[in-house]
This record gives structure tokens, sequence and C-alpha cells, in this order.
């Protein structure tokens, strides 16, 4: 009897090793489990900026912890280009939209954007024109009765784990160009600065109002103008890299003195005219890019310099003519060569030859 007690106690002792084995065992595969679900989380929470190409314009997609945010959408005809690259990345919600400022090379495809995707914050400045592209947005936003959310210095949004901070303008006057939306964006220890198509007196404000500005990342104003970019601001901003969203145009965009400074100033620079989309992506302590720097420091060439066929726009008050993707191009169906227009005594328009 005894000897059979002290097998079944053998056998029971047995039993629970193996049931605590089992336990040890289940407690590590959970652990793995719960290990790999944190490396993917982690890998969602990194922050990413894409720099579409969409020509001569601006479009910029922001990818932070499963949030979404999209700056200007190019041209009119870029609208579904951004669309599609936005479907690519999985994109069905946007957490913020912002037109920068309501020019044809920004907002032209923001009507398809606010049509095919949830949008839940659209930031527009009080900034109204006249032109068919502007009128687009507002049916757009009326269509889905979206509210525009009127940008205010100082004003602080969050992005899942990263945030961004309004820094201009400051105020909206007649210079559409100065009343670009500007915004730094943090994520952990890395800064990125956008200021929209800016100019010498908007960035001036920008620096006077005292905000950091500081930033890893200056997404270079107005694709390059000599216009943008003071010395001052690429003083205050101090980045390692540069980002240039331009594509062929009329006004020699990059120029040369600010492709000067850069150079100068030891900044790495990333053009979407040269390289495509630039992605750049922030683990909150570094900063990676989809691609080499570009080592080109080509200025751009006005496309269709000294070629009197080609096609422009005349002006409603028919002294001056636009040049086809100039921003202030707004109705107008008299096309004339350009030939024609200068027989005819027209000069450009300002934005199409901007002074020395």
């Amino acid at each position: 009897m005894k000897n059979k007690r002290s097998i079944i106690y053998v056998l029971l002792f047995a039993v629970m090793l193996v049931f605590t084995s089992c336990e040890g065992s289940a407690e590590l595969v959970g652990t793995g489990e719960r290990q790999e679900r944190a490396a993917e989380s982690g890998a969602e929470s990194a922050l990413q900026i894409h720099y579409i190409d969409v020509g001569q314009g601006d479009a910029t997609l922001i990818l932070c912890d499963g949030h979404a945010m999209l700056i200007d959408a190019g041209n009119n005809d870029k609208g579904t280009t951004v669309q599609s690259y936005l479907t690519y990345q999985k994109v069905d919600t946007l957490d913020y939209v912002i037109g920068t400022h309501p020019d044809a090379d920004h907002i032209g495809g923001l009507d398809v954007i606010i049509t095919k995707f949830d949008c839940q914050t659209i930031l527009l400045t009080d900034e109204k024109k006249d032109t068919a592209t502007y009128r687009d947005v507002v049916d757009a936003m009326k269509y889905k009765s979206y509210q525009r959310t009127a940008p205010k210095v100082g004003d602080v949004y969050q992005l899942g784990d990263a945030e961004f901070t309004i820094v201009g303008p400051r105020n909206v006057g007649e210079a559409s160009n100065d009343n670009s939306i500007a915004l730094v964006l943090t994520h952990g220890e890395n800064r990125f600065y956008f200021e929209g198509d800016a100019e010498e007196e908007e960035e001036a404000e920008i620096i006077e109002s005292g905000i950091e500005l500081s930033a890893d990342v200056y997404k270079v104003g107005h694709h390059g103008s000599k216009t943008s970019t003071t010395d001052e601001m690429l003083e205050a901003v101090s980045p390692k890299y540069a980002v240039i969203s331009v594509g062929e145009n009329s006004y020699g965009h990059p120029s040369a003195e600010v492709l000067n400074k850069l150079r100068a100033a030891g900044i790495e620079v990333y053009r979407t005219d040269e390289q495509g989309a630039i992605v750049a992506v922030s683990d909150g302590k570094s900063i990676t890019f989809n691609t080499s720097p570009d080592e080109s420091w080509q200025a751009g060439e006005p496309a269709g310099a000294g070629d009197e066929e080609e096609t422009v726009h005349i002006t409603k008050t028919g002294k001056k003519y636009h040049r086809a993707g100039c921003a202030s191009l707004g109705e107008s169906d008299l096309k004339v060569t350009l030939e024609e227009a200068k027989a005819q005594g027209l000069t450009p328009c300002a934005k199409c030859d901007p002074p020395e």
C-alpha cells in the first residue's frame, strides 16, 4: 500500500512539473508576443514626412502614430496625383488639412482631397481669392459640410506623438505669399520647419514673434525663390537639411542665390525636381531620408525663356500677361503667343517676372 502511495505521489509530482513547465512556456510566448507588438507599435509611432513630387507646387504628407496631415495639394491638375499617393500610403482620414495660401500651385488639388477623404480639421487663413481654384475649394468644403479653422500664431496641435505650432502669418494682408501658414513640427528631439511661400516681410514677422524656429529640416520657402530664405531666417532655423519642392517653371526656381546660401552653410539639400518624392523619417532622435542629398546645385532655368511661341494669358486689365502656371492666373481665356503679347506692348505680371 505504501509503495502504491509513493507511486501516486511521484506521478502527481511529475504532472505538476509538466504543468509548471507549460505555464512557463506560455508566459515566454506571451512575452515574445508583447515584445513583437511593442516593436510594431514603435515602428508605427515613427514620424514620416513625404514631400510629394507635384512639379511646380507644394504637397506634403505627414504620418505619425496612425495619424495623418496634409500641407497643400499641388496645382489643379495634381489633385488625383496626391489622392493616389495618399491612398497608396493607406490614408483614409486626415486629422489636418492645411492650405498655406490660396495660390493655385498650393490649393489647386485640395478640392479633390477634401471631397475624397475624411478631413477632420481644415486650416485656412481668412484670405479669399477671386479665382475658380479658390471657389472649387470652398465648394468642396460646402459639399462635405466642413468649416474652416483660422490659424493663430502660437496655437499648438497634436498629431500622434508629434505636435506642431503655428508661427505665421501674424496678419493677413494684400500679398498672398506673405499670408502663408507657417509652422514648426516637433517629434521627440527632431524639428521640421514649413513656411509655404512666405517672403521677406512674413519671414521677418515670424522671427519677431519670438517663437523658437530652430529645426533640423527646413522646407525652403517659395520653391527656392530669391524672395524667400533671407539670411535672418536661415540663421533662425539653422537647419542641417533643406528640402525644395519645385518643378519646371518660368521663374528660375530654385534661385542660384538661395542655393549658394544653403551650400555655404553646409546644408544638405533635397529637391523634388531631380529626386522625386523626398521622404524623411524621424525616430525622435535621428532623421533618415529615402535618398542621398542632391549634388547638382543646379539653379532653375526659366522654361521657354526666349521662345516666342510660348502661350501666355492676357490679364483682365489687358495691360499685362500671365505665363502658364502663374499663381495669379485667374479665368482669363484670352490666350496669345508671347511674341504677340510683346507686340501689343504687354509686360509680364510681377509674379511672372519678379523684380531683381
